[in-house]
Parts: structure tokens; sequence; C-alpha cells
């Protein structure tokens, strides 16, 4: 009875050590964080659980694992082909945790409450340095110069551009479904020259997340950065790879056939080069991608942007997004973004945007027509 009482006791304690560290992190602005005063006030809430004489075994576990977790949701209203829609909506709610198992060793696990599991991955640093580390399990893959970054990041509530959304897996697609930008398969990257250079292999199975692969052929993604001055980066990816088609695209329809219910195996090649620079007087990053399904060819371009009004928690967004899905068929379209984002604590923010295309999908046809919406949306992180 004792010994199960103690571990009763000690798996508490290590929940809700884990617990008060993390919210002590998220509660602290970043001065005092740098300051190490979060630190100290978990150490001392901690003592206060479990006691000073704690086993070492529980107080290192404590240390290895650290939780993070945001949720965005907000407002849409849509008027498209003459209907008028409106409606409040929850996009994302991610909470994931991290293990340090060793100085070189970490696991990753990480699940999307309105949605799937969306990674799980292990680490292992290679160097002494970070020139170089192995990474096996599911995540996000290099292509594009947006596609790595956090939702809680970008400017835009769309999040990513139309290009990177499609070309990338992050649901646009039909013919590779709602994939989160994310797949299956075995990164090697690095940085060097004092993080100056970055790059990134990754060998993937070329069919998304949480599903074996469609077929025998794997896919491989580059991605180099490169970084000449404080706050601009340079950056060029590409990916080699053939996909298997899960559903009907009117985008490109000859690659699944309806009577059969079958997809077919195509060729699936991207290139992508982009900047993105950042500065106390503005952020922008813009890019440029091109994309090859099977004989159907993609491009696009886009530049995105944020700019403080008089103080770094008011800002006004803009974005302008160009994207043809099939050069042959003639689906291009156009998009523009406007608004105001207010940070009212660290990364916790409400944003308010208009949002204007020119061409929209109706009826199972690509039509090209003026589409407005008006978006409001609140992040709220820890980490």
């Amino acid at each position: 009875m004792k010994k199960q009482a103690f571990f009763v006791k000690a798996t508490l304690a290590v929940a809700l050590a884990i617990f008060s560290s993390t919210a002590a992190m998220g509660q602290q602005d970043s001065t005092a964080i740098q300051n190490g005063s979060s630190e100290k006030k978990s150490t001392a809430l901690y003592q206060k659980i479990i006691g000073e004489n704690a086993p070492d075994w529980l107080k290192d576990v404590s240390s290895r694992i650290k939780l993070h977790g945001y949720a965005q949701g907000g407002y849409t209203y849509s008027h498209k082909g003459g209907a008028n829609t409106n409606t409040f909506d929850l996009k994302r709610v991610l909470f994931w945790a991290e293990a340090r198992i060793t100085d070189r060793w970490s696991f990753l696990f990480m699940h999307d409450f309105s949605s799937v599991v969306q990674e799980f991955y292990t680490d292992y640093r290679i160097t002494k340095n970070k020139a170089l580390t192995v990474r096996l399990g599911q995540f996000k893959n290099g292509l594009s110069l947006e596609n790595p970054l956090s939702p809680t990041a970008m400017e835009a509530i769309d999040v990513y551009s139309e290009a990177v959304t499609f070309l990338t897996g992050c649901g646009s697609d039909p013919l590779f479904g709602v994939q989160y930008g994310r797949d299956l398969g075995l990164s090697l990257f690095g940085e060097t020259n004092n993080a100056k250079f970055r790059y990134e292999l990754d060998v993937m199975n070329g069919q998304g997340i949480n599903k074996k692969d469609g077929n025998n052929f794997k896919d491989i993604i580059t991605r180099l950065e490169y970084r000449p001055a404080k706050g601009l980066n340079l950056v060029a990816t590409g990916q080699f790879g053939r996909g298997h088609a899960i559903a009907y695209s009117l985008y490109n329809p000859k690659l699944f056939n309806l009577e059969t219910g079958k997809g077919l195996d195509y060729k699936r090649h991207r290139c992508t080069i982009g900047a993105d620079y950042k500065s106390k007087a503005f952020n922008v990053h813009g890019e440029y991608l091109n994309g090859w399904d099977g004989d159907a060819h993609s491009c696009g371009a886009y530049v995105t942007g944020a700019v403080p009004l008089g103080t770094p928690k008011v800002e006004f967004v803009g974005s302008y997004d160009f994207f043809n899905f099939n050069t042959d068929l003639g689906m291009d379209q156009h998009k523009a973004i406007a608004g105001f984002q207010y940070w009212f604590f660290k990364k916790c923010r409400v944003q308010l945007q208009y949002v204007y295309k020119n061409a929209y999908v109706a009826g199972g046809q690509f039509v090209h027509g003026a589409n407005h919406a008006i978006m409001g949306q609140m992040q709220i992180r820890f980490n």
C-alpha cells in the first residue's frame, strides 16, 4: 500500500509540476523569461507540491517534458455567387508535448482536437553542434517558405497562400486530400556558419498523414535557407515525387476514375523560391511556386506583410496572392487581404480582415466571379 500511495503521489506530482512549469512560461513576458523568474516560480511551486526531498528521478522527469498549445477560432461572413453565409468557427485546437530523453535525443507528439493526430516523431542530433540531426516519424515537410511555419506566426487568418495550401497538401488539392502539410518519413537537417546556412532533406511516403504509402515510390524534398543579413532569409525548396490520387479533382480530372473509384499514380514535382524579411519597421515575405501533377502545370506567387501602427501590439496586415490551379484550363485566381491585428498578450491576438477573391468553386465548377469575406479570429497560445 505504501508503494502504491507513493506511486500515485509521484504521478500526480509529475503532472502538476509539468503543468505549473508550462503555465508559468505562458504567463510571463519575454523579459521575465530571459531573467529566469518564471523558472524560479515554477520551481518554488514544484517544491511545495512534492517537497524538497523529492526523488531525483522525479525532478529529472519534470524538467525534461515541455507542454505547448494554442487555439484559433472566430467568425466568417462570406458573399459568393449571390449567396450570403455566416458562421462561428473553430479552426484548430492543438496541444503537443516535447520529451527530452537525452541532450541529443527527443520525442514530440502533437494532436489537433478539432481534427486528428498531426505529428509524432523522434529527433536525434548526430553532431555536437547543430550541423546534423535525423528525424523519423510524421511531421511537416520542408516544401515552400510558409509550410513549416506555425499558423500562430502567420499574418493571414486564411494562414497560407493559395499556392502553398495546394502544393504542400494543406487541403485544397482533392488528389492529395487534407494532410495539413505533413507526411510520414525520414529527414536530415542542420545549420552551419553561425546559423546563416540551413539545409533539409526529406524522404517521405508522399501520401500524407496517418496512412500507408499509396504506391512503392518515395518523395524527395529538399530545402535550402541562407541568411545573408540580419532579418533576411532566402529560401529555395523542391520536390521530386510520385503521388497516388485519392479523389476526383476538377483541376486535374484525368487522374481519378469515377466509374471504378480508383486513382492513378502520377508524377508530383514542385519547386519554390522565396524570401522573408523581419524588422521593427515591418515584416514581409513572398514566394514564387511551380507544381506539376501528371500533365497539369500550376504556378503562383504571393507577398504578405505586416506594419506596426505606432506600437508593436497593433499591426496593419496586407497580402496579394495569385495562383493558377491548371495553366492549360485557365484556372487562375487572384486574392487580396487587408486588415488589422492586436497582440493583447504574448503570442495571443485578435484579428479582423477583409478577403477578396476573383474565382471560386461552386457546383463542381471553377467560376470566375467576385467572392467577398469578412473574417475575425482570436488566438490563444501558451508554450
